[in-house]
């Protein structure tokens, strides 16, 4: 009686080696493993096994995870069902993580395929031969873990003998035989800009004086484009690098700092004032927010996405608050949206009296603005609108609109980026919607103290969230003569009350 026919079964060797030495070599380890693995093919001949052409090296990859070439192409192949049997020199060149490897069994079992180490002879298909699996992963895994705290050991050794270890080089140096050199020429750039922070004592005036002079980050070359440098500074790339203690002659090791091998490009006391400017604007920033009691702040921002932030001028003696986009702050005019700044009273008091009537009364009482202000998500002003996104549970994008949006009609008195106050021309005067707006809110105001809805200025203060001076100020505009009421309507009022908040000091009597 004839045997039946031995069924061929197709081998797919795979490789790998962790690191890149040796690979130049003639005879390299990738080789060594794939010799071993067509030996053992070789002496199963007889059970109908048969290596693959194709192969599958992944040289330099860690085993720590499956993001890797060969693999993932071995992977793809076994769901097409192009492979019998996979050959591996040892269990780890497959993988080090026990996950890693619960996936790929997973994954073997669902096409029925063998897997086999040459120099580990196990069966995946019964119990005893995954516990021996299992084991040996978990000291393959145990030994990477082993290497990886080594490793970080004598890096933290190296570190406090002030030796540099790799990284990225700060702009000054060159990486020379593993050791920081100074480049004459960016160094020179570092001393500038430190002085300049000490001479500006503003990250905001030094980032426009860095563009201006055309300084620009460390350029370096790298595979991935966007990592090249070159680019002009920010604010947060210019405050790691004016507290990089590099500078001075130090290497780090987490958040500890010890003498360096490396030479100095910055005096110590340079740097030490540096620092201490550093802490005083911090303080003094913090504090000047918390004191300009922004409403909108981490609210509000211009029509092409920048945040606008709360700040603030003087003038004869008065404050004035204002929102200006980050972008401008940054020295990016080309980024800015229509508006750069935005009077802060002006837009807080148009949006908070807009919103009460406007939201939801089951979620917030009628006249509660400030608990309005809660459920908004982003408010968008732009030259022409206000754009209150509302907050969702659904997390809608900032982009675009939804049905829950509330678009307000909006003429700021400001005209972008370059000027805190309009000069308007009044040859070709408008009316001031602004100050239209101004003029029926103040209407309304007195309406609700005469109503009785509020006892007090005070009180229609705190329901408005604004401050009792603004509301006595504006409301000198309900009593407005009629005449000066309509060429306000018209656009036709004198050129004094066109000016910002010129209104805020006419007398009440209608004849003077």
């Amino acid at each position: 009686m004839a045997s039946s026919p031995i069924k061929p079964l197709r081998c797919a060797i795979y490789t790998r080696k962790s690191t890149e030495h040796g690979l130049d070599l003639e005879f390299n380890s990738l080789d060594a493993q794939r010799d071993s693995c067509e030996a053992y093919i070789k002496s199963q001949a007889s059970q109908g096994w048969r290596a693959l052409a194709e192969r599958y090296d992944d040289p330099a990859y860690s085993g720590g995870n499956l993001d890797r070439p060969a693999l993932q192409r071995l992977l793809k192949d076994v769901d097409a069902g192009k492979v019998d049997v996979i050959v591996v020199y040892k269990i780890d060149r497959l993988t080090r993580s026990l996950a890693d490897f619960a996936k790929l069994v997973v994954a073997f079992d669902a096409k029925s395929i063998s897997f086999v180490a040459v120099t580990q002879q196990f069966n995946t298909t019964s119990s005893m031969g995954r516990l021996t699996l299992n084991v040996l992963l978990s000291f393959a895994q145990f030994e990477r873990e082993l290497s990886s705290e080594r490793v970080r050991d004598k890096i933290a050794a190296s570190r406090r003998k002030g030796k540099w270890t790799g990284g990225t080089v700060p702009l000054g140096y060159r990486a020379v035989n593993k050791k920081l050199v100074i480049d004459k020429d960016e160094a020179e750039t570092v001393r500038t800009i430190f002085k300049r922070y000490l001479e500006l004592e503003s990250f905001a005036k030094l980032v426009a004086d860095l563009n201006a002079r055309g300084i620009v980050t460390k350029r370096r070359t790298t595979r991935v484009a966007k990592y090249n440098g070159g680019i002009p500074f920010t604010y947060g790339p210019l405050a790691h690098f004016l507290k990089n203690r590099v500078y001075v002659g130090e290497t780090g090791h987490k958040d500890k700092w010890f003498p360096g091998e490396h030479q100095p490009i910055v005096d110590r006391k340079v740097f030490d004032a540096v620092q201490a400017l550093l802490r005083s604007n911090s303080i003094r920033r913090k504090a000047s927010q918390t004191a300009s009691e922004a409403l909108f702040m981490g609210k509000l921002y211009d029509d092409r996405g920048n945040r606008m932030t709360p700040s603030f001028s003087a003038k004869n003696g008065v404050r004035y608050r204002f929102y200006v986009s980050s972008a401008l702050l940054r020295g990016r005019k080309s980024e800015v949206g229509s508006l750069g700044r935005v009077p802060a009273q002006e837009i807080e008091d148009y949006v908070l009296a807009a919103l009460p009537s406007r939201t939801p009364t089951s979620a917030i009482p009628q006249a509660d603005s400030r608990a309005a202000l809660q459920l908004v998500d982003r408010i968008i002003v732009s030259r022409s609108e206000v754009l209150i996104k509302m907050a969702s549970p659904d997390d809608l994008p900032a982009a675009g609109r939804t049905p829950g949006d509330i678009a307000l009609p909006w003429q700021s008195r400001t005209t972008g980026s370059s000027s805190l106050i309009e000069n308007h021309n009044t040859d070709n005067w408008k009316p001031d919607e602004s100050l239209i707006q101004s003029m029926v809110r103040a209407r309304h105001w007195l309406h609700t103290l005469q109503d009785g809805a509020y006892d007090t200025i005070e009180n229609l203060a705190a329901a408005q969230n604004i401050h009792p001076k603004v509301v006595r100020q504006e409301l000198r505009l309900a009593f407005l003569s009629p005449s000066l009421v309509s060429a306000i309507l018209d656009g036709t009022q004198p050129t004094d009350i066109k000016r910002q908040h010129a209104w805020k000091t006419l007398p009440l009597a209608w004849i003077d």
